[in-house]
């Protein structure tokens, strides 16, 4: 790995990090779904490196181009200001959590490390058809197929739960009851009107 590859291994790794950060700590919904975005953009760089252009061409059209979308979508409907309701849990609670997911976190790491041998391990040679898109529809419609077919009916689910939740916050007036309806104002009476009932009381 050359200099620039390194470089940019950096840079990847940087944006999906940072933008990992900004998802799960911006309190404002629109800002957490650019995060997301900024993620999906450095994992498909990675996907770059290992030679991966389809996957790579792929990560960017699905998940940044329509996953981030329904996203922003489901946002505009509930609106950005919604939120949910406030944890009733303390901020010890939220702290020791962190700290146990950290400490769990490093010693994986460090058993990763203990258990790696000295001496890297020789890879096989990659065929010349790995990676292609003929290589990767095959797998795709072979072995994969479940997955792939779960995988279109969770987006079709999630897609029906925004739009039901979104429904659920607008009231349509014309299933309320007749006693919830409001009653019709009569206009205020004019000048001449007034004068009329004068002359006729008269």
């Amino acid at each position: 790995m050359n200099k620039l590859e390194l470089a940019f291994f950096g840079l990847c790794s940087v944006i999906a990090l940072l933008g990992a950060v900004v998802t799960v700590g911006a309190k404002n919904p629109i800002r957490g779904a650019m995060g997301l975005l900024s993620t999906i953009i450095g994992i498909a760089g990675l996907y770059l490196m290992l030679a991966a252009e389809f996957l790579a061409a792929i990560q960017l059209l699905v998940y940044a181009g329509a996953v981030v979308i329904l996203f922003l979508f489901v946002i505009m409907l509930l609106g950005p200001s919604a939120q949910s309701k406030r944890d009733a849990r303390g901020a010890v609670a939220r702290y020791v959590g962190a700290a146990a997911l950290l400490v769990s976190g490093l010693g994986a790491m460090a058993l990763v490390m203990r258990t790696q041998s000295a001496t890297p391990t020789a890879l096989p040679a990659v065929p010349p058809q790995f990676g292609t898109i003929e290589s990767i529809g095959h797998e795709l419609f072979s072995t994969a197929l479940v997955p792939f077919e779960l995988s279109g009916a969770l987006l079709l689910v999630a897609v029906i739960g925004a739009v039901a939740v979104a429904r659920g916050k607008q009231v349509d007036p014309t299933l309320l009851p007749a006693a919830d309806a409001k009653p019709s104002q009569t206009p205020a009476p004019t000048a001449r009107t007034a004068g009329q009932t004068k002359e006729a009381r008269s």
